[in-house]
């Protein structure tokens, strides 16, 4: 019963080690400027009129969300880095926590989208233009900021209804969903189940659509008679692949076990991955690799 309110937090950041604060603070600095230069590169780029396709619209969107993401995290975590003061108020938390739950899954959904477009135009080629419309396109985009606004709400709602009593000391460098739940003084094994049926839902769920779309893709690509036209469509697909194994990998790893506090240097690391090194990696992953991309690039 006497337990004190917590008003704000200490994000005890990447590393406890003063002595890797500098080398931190650059190589992050360096992975953050690559990250803006490189999307904004693809928002730029793909506003040609020649690229003015439904893939590009989604990268173009993508993008977008990948800046938001790593801007709502790691200008915060570089202050801290140099900073004694690692200070963050209780609304300036909730409203990180929103931020990043609301984008990550926006994201998912957004993948689960892209997956779909790329099945429309291997396995439908013919009615492409008439399926994926730009009233389609927008739908989707919309849908998926719903979705992703909607569990957002929940989710922080959700844990900050719960009594947090302290350490006020986060062991992270942002707050996030299970460093949050270590501070609670309460039973929280219903909010844990309650966690593992959204990250099925936001996860795996858009996840099995994709493998699914992958499946009739991969079909539809063994039946090409050119080899060339097989290597550039299993190329363009492979991309999308390999950035939804890379958040599906840390997003579960992170989120299935949210109160298991000996791994939490773990879940740092990947933490950091997905909200700071695969947006720097979705421009050379998706777009810069890409021909079109690349020829319009030189002409701008």
């Amino acid at each position: 019963g006497n337990h004190t309110l917590l008003t704000e937090f200490i994000l005890s950041g990447l590393s406890s080690r003063p002595e890797l604060r500098h080398l931190l603070f650059f190589t992050i600095c360096l992975v953050y400027s690559m990250t803006l230069i490189g999307n904004l590169l693809i928002c730029t780029v793909t506003v040609h009129p020649s690229l003015h396709t439904p893939m590009y619209f989604f990268l173009r969107v993508l993008s977008f969300l990948d800046i938001s993401t790593a801007s709502v995290v790691v200008p915060k975590m570089l202050v801290n880095l140099l900073s004694e003061d690692r200070s963050i108020s209780y609304l300036g938390c909730v409203t990180q926590l929103y931020c990043v739950v609301f984008l990550a899954a926006t994201e998912w959904y957004l993948l689960a989208a892209m997956a779909y477009d790329r099945y429309v135009a291997v396995c439908s080629p013919l009615r492409y233009s008439a399926i994926m419309n730009p009233r389609a396109c927008l739908s989707l985009v919309l849908l998926s900021c719903c979705s992703g606004k909607v569990v957002a709400v929940v989710q922080t709602a959700w844990v900050f209804t719960l009594s947090l009593c302290g350490p006020r000391r986060i062991n992270y460098f942002f707050c996030d969903i299970p460093p949050l739940l270590l501070l609670s003084c309460a039973d929280t094994s219903r909010y844990e189940r309650q966690l593992l049926s959204a990250t099925v839902l936001v996860i795996f769920m858009p996840f099995c659509l994709i493998l699914l779309s992958y499946a009739c893709i991969i079909s539809s690509i063994l039946k090409i008679s050119s080899a060339e036209s097989r290597h550039k469509t299993f190329s363009t697909c492979s991309s999308h692949l390999t950035v939804v194994t890379l958040y599906c990998a840390s997003g579960t790893l992170i989120y299935l076990q949210p109160k298991s506090s000996n791994s939490q240097d773990a879940k740092k690391i990947l933490a950091l991955i997905y909200t700071a090194v695969i947006p720097t990696l979705n421009p050379l992953i998706y777009s810069l690799r890409n021909k079109e991309v690349k020829e319009v690039l030189i002409r701008v």
